[in-house]
């Protein structure tokens, strides 16, 4: 596959909302290939296009068992994508400079500016694992956050969402998948506004099941200031007047979830050190 110019945008916007598994035995007319691409420019949408895509990829038994690409946005950032299968293990990995091309697909998230992406996962045959990060972003809708916001009564930092819209320096999420159920163990999102974690899972087209915990940010350094010597190090010595955030739960078939709140006065100790871990990093 050879060409000067080549627009992928409806199809990465196909795969990423796809509700059904793509599967190859359905496209292709041969089960085992070998195909070579060499494209001199590849838009991922309108404005954001890849120059010297040069890749091949090696298919069996309508399965892809190895992909090497690598190419560059048009101001010199990374893009690389990977896949290698050795006897039951299959690893994919991707890099993305740019986040927003391959983030804008997703229907429910709009507003999203900034941020690179990192995404790996390693596949069983029975069971996939996965983590994705996207690092220094700024949301501007998100109707989940913004109503769990809104039922915290943190209606300063709702007001930003719908706004200016709210800043994270990390966004990190780790998660399983098997056949039409996704566990999610951990999600976590920390920013100069606000914190958040939380755990559950999601069964295909059917229920979103999701708990956690989301702290104002004022609150959470006053939080981590107080834990003696490290809060110290970390944050100053200036403690806070003690320590309040809300837990949440949101449950529902898609489309109809339904958002509970409740009051906190005490983070727990797996809150706590996950934002350590963050802040350490950063440091």
């Amino acid at each position: 596959l050879e060409g000067s110019s080549f627009d992928i945008s409806k199809m990465l916007n196909n795969i990423l909302n796809s509700k059904d598994e793509i599967k190859l035995k359905n496209i292709l007319s041969e089960k085992n290939l070998k195909i070579r691409i060499d494209l001199q420019k590849v838009y991922l949408d309108k404005k954001n296009f890849l120059n010297d895509l040069i890749t091949k990829i090696d298919i069996n038994n309508y399965e892809i068992t190895n992909i090497d690409l690598n190419s560059f946005f048009e101001d010199g950032q990374n893009f690389t994508f990977t896949i290698r299968k050795k006897d039951d293990l299959k690893v994919t990995t991707l890099f993305s400079s740019r986040a927003k091309p391959l983030v804008k697909n997703y229907k429910f998230i709009k507003g999203f500016e900034g941020g690179s992406l990192d995404f790996n996962s390693i596949n069983n045959g029975n069971e996939t694992k996965s983590t994705i990060r996207i690092y220094d972003f700024k949301l501007q809708q998100l109707p989940v956050l913004t109503k769990l916001l809104t039922l915290a009564s943190l209606q300063g930092i709702a007001d930003l969402l719908s706004g200016e819209g709210i800043r994270f320096n990390e966004f990190e999420m780790n998660f399983s998948t098997t056949k039409n159920l996704i566990k999610i163990e951990e999600i976590y999102a920390i920013g100069p506004a606000i914190s958040v974690l939380m755990e559950g899972y999601v069964e295909k087209n059917k229920l979103i099941s999701l708990r956690g915990t989301l702290v104002p940010a004022t609150t959470l350094n006053k939080t981590i200031g107080s834990i003696p010597f490290i809060g110290d190090i970390l944050v100053g010595k200036k403690t806070g007047e003690g320590v309040f955030g809300v837990s949440f739960k949101i449950k529902g078939p898609p489309g109809k979830l339904q958002t509970t709140v409740n009051p906190i006065k005490t983070l727990t100790p797996r809150f706590i050190t996950r934002t350590l871990e963050k802040i350490k990093k950063e440091k």
